[in-house]
């Protein structure tokens, strides 16, 4: 029996990756830089405007700043798990656009193309379990820093993160059940067929998700991790150079990719609103139509992140205590309630 390897496939899937991560990467880098303009906004100020024409070379000169600071490691640390916990961070971070279906095929050298790197049946599980392991990183990174405020963030986050899982997971329960499919891109199609997103038929369920993707992505109000105020940096204080910057890639990744799943599960993901995709597949417009549906859902996550953004300017910081009644006493409950009303539509009219 012998293994047969389809090249074209291998380089087919390679090349995918490199421009998802490489992308990820470039929207990363710019989204700090709109942090700082959103933020600008907001407060009723300028913001970067001096490096490049309108500021658009400050991240260049962010990074530059990041790769040759002095990279401290302290002497009391565990110097191996110092450095792989920013890595695992990272690497969590960018596994999980694997699942994203960001368009529908294309075809390049007369070969039929899937714009999306593994189409896994349970897209929506595999996203789950990288996202699970993420809260390792910033773990160990704390735990190795060998400093009590590192520690203290890294429980803060652990404790979070489990939390909110749980009502994120309910919630998604509730959406598997009106779908019937675990698969991102069957998912998507879906909602193509229906004609109706699936926000409309899960608004609570859709609201709670994101709820949990801001406690995720520990973005305010949810940043007690970091909580500058109270633990100096949190679990990154003793982190400075590219180990700093990694987790912070991490962190607008992690926004990147929860808005894209954001977009995919509940707004229709690469759906092109008000217009019949096959139908324009099989137009005149034919590969490009592939291209239109990239834009399509890098313009939903666009605004995801722009409302990261705007709810971290305008609402300030929980207490610890307000943040885990929030997820037990408030989210939870919520989630299970959504998911038996779920079940009960879904019996009435299925009878």
């Amino acid at each position: 029996m012998f293994l047969v390897i389809d090249t074209a496939l291998i380089i087919e899937k390679l090349s995918l990756i490199v421009v998802v991560v490489l992308t990820s990467l470039g929207i990363a880098l710019y989204t700090t830089f709109a942090e700082r303009k959103v933020a600008a906004l907001l407060q009723d100020r300028r913001g970067p405007n001096r490096v490049g024409p309108f500021g658009l070379l400050q991240p260049l000169a962010d990074g530059l700043k990041l790769f040759f600071k002095e990279e401290i490691t302290p002497n009391l640390s565990s110097k191996f798990l110092f450095t792989i916990g920013p890595a695992l961070a990272m690497l969590t971070a960018l596994m999980t656009s694997a699942a994203i279906p960001w368009a529908g095929k294309a075809t390049f050298f007369n070969r039929e193309i899937s714009l999306q790197i593994a189409n896994v049946d349970v897209g929506i599980l595999y996203i789950f379990g990288v996202v699970s392991l993420g809260v390792y990183g910033i773990m160990i990174g704390s735990w190795a820093s060998n400093n009590k405020f590192s520690l203290m963030g890294g429980l803060r986050a652990a404790s979070q993160i489990i939390s909110y899982e749980l009502a994120m997971g309910i919630s998604i329960i509730a959406l598997v059940m009106v779908t019937g499919n675990l698969g991102l891109k069957e998912i998507v199609q879906q909602q193509q067929d229906n004609n109706w997103w699936n926000v409309v038929y899960q608004p609570l369920g859709f609201l709670i998700f994101m709820i949990c993707a801001f406690a995720e992505c520990n973005r305010t109000p949810f940043d007690l991790p970091e909580a500058e105020n109270e633990l100096i940096g949190g679990y990154h204080t003793e982190y400075s150079s590219m180990k700093m910057g990694f987790y912070l890639f991490a962190e607008y990744i992690n926004m990147i990719i929860s808005s894209a799943v954001m977009a995919t599960l509940y707004f229709g993901g690469y759906d092109i609103p008000f217009v019949n995709d096959a139908q324009l597949q099989q137009g005149a417009l034919g590969d490009w139509v592939a291209l239109f549906q990239v834009l399509c859902l890098l313009a939903k996550i666009v605004a995801f992140l722009f409302l990261f953004m705007w709810v971290r300017w305008t609402i300030p910081r929980f207490r610890y205590d307000q943040l885990m009644n929030l997820g037990w006493k408030v989210l939870i409950p919520l989630a299970l309630v959504n998911m038996l009303l779920t079940g009960g539509v879904i019996l009435y009219f299925n009878k």
